[in-house]
């Protein structure tokens, strides 16, 4: 059973830690490893390394709209592939994050928050967009 009266409260843990975890994590990006070391990064795993600044971009914005609580369910499910890409960038490294390189099963676990996260949707104190707020106001 679902506690009507909490449940927004979790989706709203759940989404700020999620927001704030692609924060650091593109931050990262930018201000410890560098764009051009984490392109440098992506092309020694096979990756173009072109998809280090979209990846880093995605993980900036998507998480501060998560952080700010705008369209979270979608937002949520277009950051999955960035996670399963961080997923198979730890696969060889063995099960544990602690292990040389990080394991996969951080990656896996923040994959399956996301997907909790759009099957929540915003939770509670989420900004609302404009089409969101006219659907509330128009009569049932």
């Amino acid at each position: 059973m679902i506690d009507a009266r909490t449940a927004p409260y979790a989706a709203l843990i759940l989404r700020v830690s999620l927001g704030l975890m692609f924060v650091a994590h593109g931050l990262l990006k930018v201000l410890v490893f560098t764009l051009p070391g984490t392109a440098q990064f992506f092309g020694s795993l096979g990756l173009p390394e072109w998809l280090a600044y979209p990846v880093t971009a995605m993980e900036l914005v998507g998480g501060a709209m998560l952080i700010a609580g705008i369209w979270s369910r979608w937002v949520a499910l277009a950051l999955v592939p960035v996670l399963l890409g961080a997923t198979g960038a730890h696969w060889g490294n063995g099960w544990l994050f602690t292990a040389p390189n990080g394991g996969w099963e951080y990656p896996v676990f923040l994959t399956f928050a996301a997907i909790a996260q759009a099957l929540l949707g915003d939770g509670a104190h989420a900004l609302r967009t404009g089409a969101q707020r006219a659907s509330r106001l128009q009569p049932a």
